[in-house]
């Protein structure tokens, strides 16, 4: 059986497609900094991360997982104070180091980036509102460094 050739404007499209389609795996090679400076305990950083979050798709090379269950079983807002952010940074930080198998090394700082972002929510506040705020941001912390295991 004799082969026909493959006339050139297929092979030029299937070249492009294959020149495009890149691995999953390729990544940039400054994804773990990316990773590491958007989960510091900085206000700085938070702000990198949010911004970043808002233009995922300027970030797809990098593959990161922006999923997030918020806080997870717990209260979104408990008593009315806004942790739903944190609690998506606290998410997006276990989730990439995890899938970058960086998780064990990291998870202090990423809890402790998850308690910075919790007290700067509550700074908002004064008096015994500022008060259960950081109560409930204390609770919070301690439950991700005892339970944070996603």
């Amino acid at each position: 059986m004799r082969r026909r050739p493959i006339p050139a404007f297929a092979a030029a499209a299937m070249a492009t497609v294959l020149a495009v389609a890149a691995p999953a795996s390729a990544a940039p090679a400054d994804k773990p900094q990316v990773l590491s400076s958007w989960t510091q305990t900085s206000a700085a950083s938070y702000e990198a991360w949010a911004a970043a979050r808002a233009n995922q798709g300027g970030w797809s090379a990098y593959g990161f997982d922006w999923s997030t269950d918020y806080c997870t079983s717990s209260p979104d807002n408990p008593f009315g104070f806004p942790f739903r952010m944190a609690c998506a940074r606290h998410d997006f930080g276990y989730r990439n180091h995890r899938a970058a198998g960086l998780f064990p090394a990291a998870k202090p700082r990423l809890d402790d980036a998850f308690h910075a972002d919790l007290k700067r929510v509550c700074a908002h506040y004064s008096g015994t509102r500022k008060a259960s705020c950081d109560g409930a941001a204390w609770t919070y912390y301690q439950g991700a460094k005892v339970f944070g295991i996603s």
